[in-house]
């Protein structure tokens, strides 16, 4: 069972950039397709984008407008999230995802790592 640890989280003023990464413990890193969610306090799960297994192929949520990029590094079994013009509505818990090639859901999340975006 991989477990993933995000990192990367803190505080920026709007319009402000951060990366966030998750590394995973499996040294299958690439049996799995990998994602980003992040959560509010008042709000459900949102899901923000994900990343095929060999990275090529990459899918965003509409609302991401363009601000968010997800890469991996596969040899360093991490992913990354760069979130850039950042808004005080992002704020949020940001939760690393994968799950094995084939699954429909994802199986295994991080701890996730806060962002808190100031106005």
């Amino acid at each position: 069972q991989v477990q993933l640890v995000e990192s990367g989280g803190g505080l920026v003023q709007a319009g402000g950039s951060l990366r966030l990464s998750c590394t995973a413990s499996d040294r299958t890193f690439t049996n799995y397709q990998m994602g980003w969610f992040r959560q509010t306090p008042h709000s459900e799960r949102e899901f923000l984008g994900s990343i095929s297994s060999t990275g090529v192929s990459t899918t965003y949520a509409d609302f991401d407008e363009g601000r968010f990029a997800i890469s991996r590094d596969n040899a360093k079994n991490t992913m990354f999230l760069q979130m850039n013009s950042l808004k005080p509505e992002d704020t949020a818990i940001y939760y690393c995802v994968a799950r094995l090639i084939g699954r429909n859901q994802y199986a295994f999340w991080g701890q996730g790592t806060q962002v808190t975006v100031s106005s």
